[in-house]
């Protein structure tokens, strides 16, 4: 019998995990907002994820979901 090892997502849920730079936590269904150019000098940092809640309480739209 043929199990598989992988379970099945649920359409429209966030499954990405990492740092919201607006609560500067870790944390579940993290979008991209901002992406930062890195040049060779000081003060650049790279790109800035929010989560879910950070996103609606600051009002803010993940690169992708722009037009």
């Amino acid at each position: 019998m043929h199990e598989t090892t992988q379970i099945a997502g649920t359409a429209n849920t966030p499954t990405n995990y990492g740092y919201c730079a607006w609560h500067k936590k870790f944390a579940h269904g993290v979008r991209l907002i901002r992406a930062v150019e890195q040049g060779s000098g000081p003060g650049t940092f790279g790109n800035l994820f929010a989560c879910g809640p950070c996103r609606e309480a600051h009002h803010l739209v993940p690169l992708a979901d722009r037009p």
